[in-house]
């Protein structure tokens, strides 16, 4: 299995470090928060305690210690609060980024950058599953979160160099979108803190998607079309051999 990714410590996965300016722009209060970062955060606490649906907007702002004038001109519903919250996990994933990952294989690269999303997303776990779970009750929501998703892992397969533009970079990033929400579901239920379970759900996905790259650049031999790219071709390289996790909790 690849090695795991390098562990970051919790003050550089809840903070953007020591004299950095918030990445709202909105002036920093006594705490060195900004009310961008205190409405965030208030919502990732109230969401590890109940549904998304049953936030309510004056329940935020009310824990942020705001008012909703200041709320409101934040962000324009839950939804942007959460789109605030996933765009920050994406830059902390993009700054981890380990320079020895270049000359490893694109699975590996991809599973490196993917383990380092696991470790930021740790703290917000309970969120997480919250999320997850509401995302199944309601389709609206669950389209939106999809969006997000593709989103951001357009920048996580940028970030393992492997291609993201064009079509089938979005059909790349889509695939890769329901990948990681299937290990996100032994993510939640993890007990581990080494993630050894996620790491092998995340392996064992990884897998077969190189098996479907893998038909899928066969299918495309026979199809003519200028300026293809062919899928990347995963080569596996590992010096154990595959771990299986114990059956998954109930969800």
């Amino acid at each position: 299995m690849a090695r795991p990714p390098r562990s970051t410590s919790g003050a550089d996965i809840g903070s953007n470090g020591p004299g950095s300016p918030p990445p709202g722009g909105t002036p920093a209060g006594a705490g060195g928060e900004s009310k961008r970062d205190r409405i965030i955060a208030a919502f990732l606490a109230l969401l590890a305690e109940r549904s998304f649906e049953e936030i309510g907007l004056g329940e935020i702002a009310v824990r942020a210690d705001v008012s909703l004038a200041d709320l409101r001109g934040e962000f324009r519903s839950k939804l942007t609060i959460l789109a605030a919250h996933i765009k920050d996990i994406d830059r902390r994933v993009l700054a981890g980024g380990d320079a020895d990952m270049a000359a490893e294989p694109a699975r590996e690269r991809l599973f490196d950058v993917l383990m380092r999303r696991i470790e930021v997303l740790t703290p917000h776990k309970q969120a997480v599953r919250s999320l997850l779970c509401s995302a199944r009750r309601d389709p609206l929501l669950g389209l939106a979160l999809n969006g997000m998703a593709v989103r951001s892992q357009q920048w996580m397969l940028t970030a393992a160099d492997i291609p993201a533009a064009g079509s089938k970079g979005m059909i790349r990033a889509q695939g890769l979108a329901v990948l990681f929400a299937r290990v996100l579901q032994t993510f939640v239920n993890e007990t581990d803190p080494a993630h050894a379970r996620t790491m092998a759900a995340l392996d064992r996905q990884l897998g077969r998607a190189q098996r479907c790259s893998g038909i899928l650049d066969e299918l495309c031999r026979w199809v003519p079309s200028p300026g293809r790219f062919p899928f990347p071709s995963w080569r596996r390289r590992r010096s154990e051999p595959d771990i299986d996790d114990a059956p998954a909790a109930a969800i």
